[in-house]
């Protein structure tokens, strides 16, 4: 009767603590699984972004700065990020030996036939979704905002890491018709001939970024 009695109370002593025990263990996963995503902020004087546009007779292109922004990764995926683009400080690398049609281009390009930098110098991309790819590869969707318009961009990413110092490269093609940037645009005006100005743009990504040190600690 003794042993029917211990025996009993070890069955229910063991069925008590193994659910506890399994909750125990799956919260410690969930903790290890939250302490892997790190933020890595923007370096803004090494990273390069280039953009180019193309018309019927030619294209023109060069560098524009990251004002600031930061990406995040759980483990090394990409999951999320902010970057801010400064289109003041736009500049043609092609027209860099013509000031004076240089500057035509550009001043243009900040006017309100295009960018309207005066009222809305800076643009911005959060990222909503990833999907991952191979690799270090992923596809990326996110809210590109222009002149105080926003609408979605999707575009390839390959991201690397090394130490605390991450390197994301990508290229997206942006429609500018969508943003209401309608000068020698085929989209809202006819007969152009070869004045056309063709509404699909390129900004070529490099963007190198370091870890932030209080979510550098967190993941170790």
């Amino acid at each position: 009767m003794y042993k029917q009695v211990l025996v009993g109370f070890v069955a229910l002593a063991l069925a008590v603590s193994s659910p506890a025990t399994a909750i125990d263990r799956n919260t410690d996963n969930t903790k290890k699984a939250v302490a892997k995503t790190t933020t890595y902020n923007i370096d803004v004087d090494k990273s390069v972004l280039t953009w180019n546009g193309k018309k019927v007779t030619g294209e023109h292109s060069g560098p524009v700065k990251a004002e600031k922004g930061y990406l995040t990764l759980n483990g090394n995926k990409l999951t999320g990020g902010v970057v801010s683009i400064d289109l003041r400080t736009m500049t043609s690398s092609d027209l860099k030996d013509n000031k004076e049609y240089h500057d035509k281009l550009i001043n243009h390009l900040k006017s309100d036939d295009f960018f309207s930098v005066a009222k809305y110098p800076v643009s911005t991309f959060k990222i909503t979704k990833v999907k991952q790819g191979s690799g270090n590869t992923a596809e990326v969707t996110g809210d590109l905002t222009i002149k105080g318009i926003t609408n979605p961009v999707t575009f390839p990413v390959t991201v690397s890491v090394a130490g605390n110092t991450l390197t994301a490269t990508g290229k997206a093609t942006i429609n500018r018709a969508k943003y209401d940037i309608k000068y020698g645009s085929k989209s809202f005006f006819d007969n152009l001939g070869d004045k056309v100005i063709y509404d699909d743009f390129t900004v070529d990504m490099n963007i190198v970024a370091t870890a932030d040190n209080a979510s550098s600690a967190k993941a170790k």
